[in-house]
């Protein structure tokens, strides 16, 4: 095999692709690989990766493109490789099993043998070394060492393969046990955030460090919808706008060429894993600019901007959709694209700009990062203004000046891997995020961007009154999983309120149609993570908490609640009660690893507001940016104009040409109830300053 391409050479996966030159003879998850296990009585090697992983790359050159070790793997495993972010409704399910035999959280790599005849795993781990070291035997070792006990101690493992399917069982399909959630579960989640709040670095927990937005935005919200009861206490406000204050500043966040890494490896947002994935950023830029809404801070300003920048000039695609991640490596090397030595710096910036840019990013101290320095805020402007007698302008004159020489110089470097492929779900939660950004700043560059990698999705991922979940190549496969079809029904409300476009609410219809009718369990409400046709695997996931991403089931959720009020359609608004319904126990149990459920049973308790301006262009421009100012984030908005056409009749029925001498109508309601249509520029503002919400601290 080491002369000649493995089974991954048709691959479209970049990561995949990464391996097809190994001496292993790797196959894609296929029904040729699973039957060839089952006639060969040979247990399956199962790895799980993604492109842009640091200790996949390493497991890769230690042992997959060793000739020996590849020898053992071929001759006692039938290999099988995966691309997690293709297929991660395998990935999901493999996870939660290497938890359940190790006791041990997951990651990538991920390592599974698993017994041919069922694909039951029965033994497993993440990184394993190529010689014995970090208490790990060596992957040789192991390899002869796991097919010893599947081949000797078969009996055990089948005995242990029953406990694990009734587990994996438990978890993916709970006894449903009716509660009730009451309003204070809200109240029980704030709380709880704040208690693991890191109160001098910002976010939660200690290192590794994540940035966790869905339970930022959850405390937005809940300052939002209880600004009164917290107006002289507002905590949840401080937690929520200090933790992006502080990792805006630090260097989790590029500030040469913007976009945010995946974590950071210490307590303090210094030093992050370098990688730059899309999930991540798509909703640190909506949270960003929902943040910018309430406080107008130029920072987050600043962040939002260098962020969209970077996306459109770095993983923004020729045909529209966003690419996934960029590597944390280059030549080889962690971090190497973005660090810098001292004796660099100073040769490229004049004295007058690194006598600012030494003291704010810590070049007058201690390297940071493996003897080089990595940009991380240690002195703040105010404290460079006022030791240095300047004002505010001419520090960002000169601190954008040095930015914009070090970025000059850094584009010449060798980049790191860039994973061209386009997901759904990822590109959904971008096109969310820019959305979102476009309305709080006014920016139709920032909306056309997310209406291109619309339209990418719409032409080229909607085939046949279905999605796909991954592109590339030319290339469109894979049946969407639940995440693809709730970002995207989300996604989509955000872009109604950016810009109209009754062809993109029929498509959000259509959409929610497939959600209801593939995915939910009708027996007990909620929604599997695949469909009803998707391939059959060993357990069919129905997952509820937030993890790296949000919950499919939440975000389904509050879409389909949306949605229902806007329409009027009592067929979402069941289907988001049923799921609430279901999860509350969960959430229960644990609120802060639900925070998007907890979103979703909000606007079910008090249903948002919803503002449909009708009229012609120019007032209507007017009255729209006024209902987008400030944060309300239970209000959406939508501007009409009059002449057009082929509406739903939920609204059409409330369209009509204006017979006020302003030329616009606002019809204004909450949940199934409205209000007397608004004819006056002067009416709305009155009703817009009852529900807007501006920060007490800024």
């Amino acid at each position: 095999m080491s002369k000649n391409k493995n089974h991954l050479a048709d691959q479209t996966s970049p990561y995949l692709l990464q391996h097809a030159e190994n001496p292993v003879e790797w196959y894609p998850w296929c029904d040729e690989a699973l039957q060839r296990a089952k006639d060969e009585k040979k247990p399956i090697l199962l790895s799980i990766g993604y492109s842009a992983c640091h200790w996949c790359h390493v497991m890769a050159h230690e042992s997959f493109e060793n000739e020996a070790t590849a020898k053992i793997m071929n001759e006692l495993y039938i290999n099988i490789k995966i691309d997690r972010e293709e297929r991660p409704d395998i990935d999901k399910i493999y996870q939660t099993a290497q938890y359940l035999l190790t006791q041990r959280s997951g990651g990538w790599p991920l390592t599974m043998f698993l017994t041919p005849e069922d694909q039951m795993p029965f033994f497993g781990g993440t990184y394993f070394p190529d010689s014995p070291r970090h208490g790990l035997p060596s992957f040789k070792e192991l390899l002869h060492h796991i097919s010893d006990f599947y081949q000797n101690r078969h009996g055990e493992i089948i005995t242990q393969n029953q406990s694990m399917h009734q587990a994996l069982q438990s978890i993916y399909e709970p006894t449903f046990t009716k509660i009730d959630l009451s309003e204070n579960i809200l109240d029980i989640c704030t709380e709880q955030l704040e208690q693991t709040f890191d109160a001098q670095h910002g976010g939660f927990g200690n290192a590794p460090k994540f940035p966790h937005p869905s339970n930022i935005e959850r405390l937005l919200r809940y300052y939002a919808q209880n600004k009164i009861k917290l107006e002289n206490k507002p905590r949840a406000l401080h937690v929520a706008i200090y933790s992006l204050e502080k990792m805006a500043a630090g260097g989790i966040y590029d500030h040469i060429g913007g976009g945010f890494s995946r974590y950071s490896v210490d307590q303090y947002w210094m030093i992050p894993h370098f990688e730059k994935m899309l999930y991540d950023n798509g909703p640190l830029l909506a949270l960003y600019a929902q943040a910018f809404s309430l406080n107008y801070s130029d920072q987050f300003r600043r962040t939002c901007k260098s962020t969209i920048e970077w996306l459109i000039r770095e993983m923004q695609s020729p045909e529209g959709g966003y690419y996934s991640t960029l590597d944390a490596d280059s030549e080889g090397v962690e971090g190497k694209y973005y660090v810098w030595e001292k004796s660099e710096v100073e040769d490229i910036l004049t004295q007058e700009e690194y006598t600012i840019f030494a003291p704010h990013f810590g070049f007058d101290g201690a390297a940071n990062f493996e003897g080089s320095y990595h940009l991380h805020t240690f002195k703040s402007e105010e404290e460079i203004c006022l030791a240095q007698s300047i004002d505010s302008k001419k520090f960002n004159d000169l601190l954008d000046s040095a930015k914009q020489k070090l970025f000059n110089i850094r584009e010449k470097r060798i980049r790191p891997g860039r994973d061209e492929k386009i997901l759904t779900s990822w590109n959904a939660l971008m096109i969310r995020g820019m959305a979102i950004a476009g309305r709080a700043f006014n920016n139709s560059d920032y909306i056309a961007s997310a209406d291109q990698a619309l339209n990418f999705i719409r032409d080229t991922m909607w085939q046949k009154q279905r999605l796909f979940a991954t592109y590339k190549d030319g290339k469109a496969h894979l049946d969407a999983y639940l995440d693809d079809y709730a970002y995207l029904l989300d996604a989509l409300l955000e872009m109604l309120q950016a810009r109209w476009n009754t062809d993109d609410l029929n498509w959000a219809c259509d959409i929610a149609d497939v959600i209801l009718e593939q995915f939910e369990d009708t027996s007990t409400g909620g929604f599997y993570f695949t469909a009803n046709d998707h391939e059959q695997l060993i357990q069919r996931p129905k997952t509820l908490s937030d993890d790296s991403t949000p919950s499919g089931n939440g975000i389904a959720a509050l879409a389909l609640v949306r949605l229902g009020y806007l329409l009027a359609e009592p067929k979402y608004l069941d289907a988001a009660t049923r799921t609430l319904e279901f999860s509350a126990q969960a959430i229960s149990q644990s609120p802060i690893g639900h925070t998007s459920l907890l979103h979703a049973f909000e606007e079910q308790l008090h249903p948002p507001q919803i503002i449909i301006l009708c009229g012609v262009e120019e007032p209507l421009n007017q009255w729209y940016e006024a209902c987008n100012h400030g944060y309300a984030p239970q209000r959406m908005v939508f501007a009409i104009n009059e002449n057009e056409k082929n509406l739903p009749l939920a609204i059409a029925e409330k369209k009509y040409k204006s017979s006020s001498s302003e030329g616009v109508t606002a019809y204004v309601c909450s949940g199934t109830q409205c209000d007397a249509p608004i004819e006056t520029f002067k009416e709305l503002q009155e009703i817009l300053t009852e529900t807007s919400v501006q920060s007490p601290i800024h």
